[in-house]
């Protein structure tokens, strides 16, 4: 009888490739959750429940989300969760219970530090949030509605956008992600895959799903610096809201510009306090007193305090075409 080799069968390979993608998909699933998990038991033990009380009642009137920054007891959190506190408490994931001092508030950002007394606390480091990609795995961590140190996966949606705080200023520069936040995770990190702070938990749009926004850590952590160092963070006042914004290849190019990157002026604040009267909606800003400048989070650092008063020349495109410098008079943000 005549032996056949290498015979296949209708449906066989068809069956092996099923069970291929089948192992691919667990083995991907596997490391998904692994990512998340380690990223997650890196950071979760430097994170906190803050309650808040008022008028030294024992009735607890509101609380949030925050993490420790430095072994020394420092906290970072969101201005909203304790700006009008009269008490604040601050409970550990080891059920440890202490009064907490406010060192600084920056409403204009929602950004706010307070401090607890004692040694050796757990601490997580800002990444860099500049460095973030549209699609790229976060984490975020919390204690919504009470329940403590829930953790939401997602990824991040977007990136430069820009949304008004509680205090009616324009915060530039915000990241969304569809990681689920609700009422009390405000304050409470939002990490990466290394397990590095790459926001700030703010805001949440109520009758949304999966749209939450997060303060981003280069400006989070630069305004913390401030607050810890000064108690406050005085700045310059451009009167502008912006977005960061990709650059066409043809708009670089005949512009002879060394970045690929600006910032979008969506609107003029004509207030009297920064003489900007030659910015107009649509502007884009590619530099700032003779420096390529392409994002918000650049824009914002260079708006210091030194500046106050003080006359900036931006480097701006209108309609495609880069003009003469423009003159701004900047002003003190309140």
């Amino acid at each position: 009888m005549k032996r056949f080799k290498n015979i296949s069968y209708p449906g066989q390979n068809d069956l092996k490739s099923v069970i291929k993608e089948k192992d691919s998909e667990e083995l991907l699933l596997d490391s998904y959750s692994t990512t998340v998990i380690t990223a997650v038991e890196k950071v979760s033990p430097a994170v906190v429940q803050i309650l808040v009380y008022k008028n030294d009642t024992t009735k607890e009137a509101g609380g949030g989300s925050g993490f420790f920054i430095s072994s020394e007891g420092f906290i970072v959190t969101n201005s909203h969760v304790v700006s009008e506190a009269s008490r604040i408490e601050v409970r550990t994931p080891d059920g440890d219970v202490f009064q907490s001092e406010l060192k600084g508030n920056d409403p204009s950002t929602d950004v706010a530090v307070i401090k607890v007394y004692g040694k050796n606390f757990p601490s997580v480091k800002f990444g860099d949030s500049s460095k973030l990609k549209v699609g790229q795995l976060v984490v975020a961590i919390g204690n919504p509605y009470g329940f403590q140190y829930s953790v939401t996966a997602g990824v991040v949606s977007a990136l430069g956008r820009s949304m008004r705080s509680y205090a009616g200023r324009m915060i530039d520069n915000i990241i969304q992600t569809d990681a689920a936040l609700n009422p009390g995770n405000s304050g409470g990190p939002l990490i990466n895959s290394k397990g590095e702070v790459v926001g700030i938990n703010t805001a949440i749009i109520a009758s949304a799903q999966g749209l939450c926004f997060a303060v981003g850590s280069n400006t989070s952590e630069y305004v913390v610096g401030k607050l810890i160092m000064e108690g406050k963070v005085r700045r310059a006042f451009l009167g502008i809201e912006g977005q960061t914004i990709n650059l066409s290849k043809r708009i670089v190019t005949y512009n002879h510009l060394d970045i690929t990157k600006g910032i979008y002026i969506a609107q003029v604040e004509r207030n009297g306090k920064a003489g900007n009267n030659q910015l107009f909606t649509g502007d884009i800003i590619v530099g700032f007193n003779n420096i390529s400048i392409s994002s918000v989070d650049e824009l914002y650092l260079n708006l210091n305090e030194n500046l106050i008063g003080k006359v900036v020349e931006l480097d701006i495109l209108r309609n495609g075409i880069k003009i003469p410098p423009v003159k701004v008079t900047l002003a003190e943000a309140a």
